[in-house]
């Protein structure tokens, strides 16, 4: 049996079927990781989530932004973007059955038997992985609850930019999803920042990869993650300094789709049909 981590797929479904073949995934003795977004952007968003989902317990999944703001969308908190290839989804006659099933995958990931934490975008550095596992199962009850339309009208915003356990409320949840599903660079004392998109080193020099703050609690946990794709293992960076295997290889915009089976942590990529972003 092997495992294999896959970076986002947002609607890349072909890709993600050669993937599989040059990976010779076998569904009885395999075992798939989705790093989140799954979905949007990408020409066959549809095809992506009904396969995902016929995976069944062959899969482990986390929610993206995407994912998120599919839900969002589908339950009239926001509209959708311009970019957005969701259409084919809300209007699916299973579309109800894929939505309720999203609304009941993970945050985060932990196997301490493969030694491996996968989360869609990272972690804030003032949490230990156990906090986080903590803060994550906290969300994830109230986004499977009576109160998940309301929570959905307050998931939108960049506020609270800094950790507090004494955070209540929606605050408190925004936090977390936020941390979770779209963080990229912090400040030196650990507030998130989440406009700057750009690779490293091509933003401000007091903004800092989240992997790679000196006081993270969890760079002794090894971490893989997506959400990033001009960030990835294809760098000459050595991201096993931080312990982190970022996988979001860019397949959306004209690069790869990759997975790295975890227990060799040998990596396989295959290239996008998808035009190049300028």
């Amino acid at each position: 049996m092997s495992t294999y981590a896959i970076g986002d797929l947002q609607g890349c479904f072909s890709e993600l079927n050669e993937l599989l073949d040059v990976i010779n995934f076998n569904s009885t003795n395999d075992q798939l990781w989705f790093v989140g977004d799954i979905i949007n952007r990408g020409p066959e968003s549809l095809a992506c989530l009904r396969f995902v989902k016929s995976l069944g317990d062959t899969a482990r999944i986390v929610l993206g932004n995407h994912d998120l703001h599919l839900l969002a969308v589908a339950n009239d908190v926001c509209k959708p973007h311009k970019k957005d290839t969701l259409d084919d989804i809300l209007n699916a006659d299973d579309s109800e059955e894929l939505l309720n099933w999203m609304r009941h995958l993970p945050l985060l990931v932990n196997d301490n038997k493969l030694n491996f934490v996968m989360v869609h975008a990272g972690l804030p550095p003032q949490w230990t992985l156990k906090e986080t596992e903590e803060l994550a199962q906290e969300t994830e009850v109230l986004l499977r609850s009576d109160y998940f339309n309301d929570f959905m009208k307050y998931l939108y915003g960049d506020e609270p930019d800094e950790w507090a356990e004494s955070l209540k409320g929606y605050d408190r949840h925004r936090y977390i999803i936020n941390a979770l599903t779209r963080i990229r660079y912090c400040y030196a004392d650990g507030r998130l920042n989440l406009r700057a998109k750009n690779a490293p080193g091509k933003e401000e020099s007091y903004l800092i990869p989240w992997y790679s703050l000196p006081n993270r609690q969890t760079n002794k946990n090894k971490i893989i993650f997506g959400h990033w794709s001009t960030v990835h293992l294809g760098d000459d960076k050595d991201f096993k300094a931080f312990n982190v295997y970022p996988l979001d290889t860019g397949c959306l915009w004209g690069g790869y789709m990759t997975a790295m089976r975890l227990e060799d942590e040998k990596k396989f990529s295959v290239t996008s049909r998808q035009s190049k972003s300028k």
